[in-house]
């Protein structure tokens, strides 16, 4: 079975590499300045969010013999 923590560390890297590459073939295409920060403002957000999920502590579990 999957765990939530690596379903979210795959997902994560996912979507860096989406929008990296969404990005990319949008710079390929032709892009604006304005479509240029966007895209910037993407692939910085989805690598924080790679980083976020690797880096946030887990939660602490009660102690069940308490």
């Amino acid at each position: 079975m999957i765990a939530t923590k690596e379903l979210t560390e795959w997902g994560s890297v996912a979507m860096v590499v989406i929008s990296g590459a969404m990005a990319g073939h949008h710079a390929a295409v032709g892009m604006n300045s304005t479509q240029w920060m966007g895209a910037i403002a993407a692939v910085l957000g989805s690598v924080a969010v790679a980083v976020a999920v690797r880096v946030w502590p887990a939660p602490a579990k009660a102690n069940a013999e308490e």
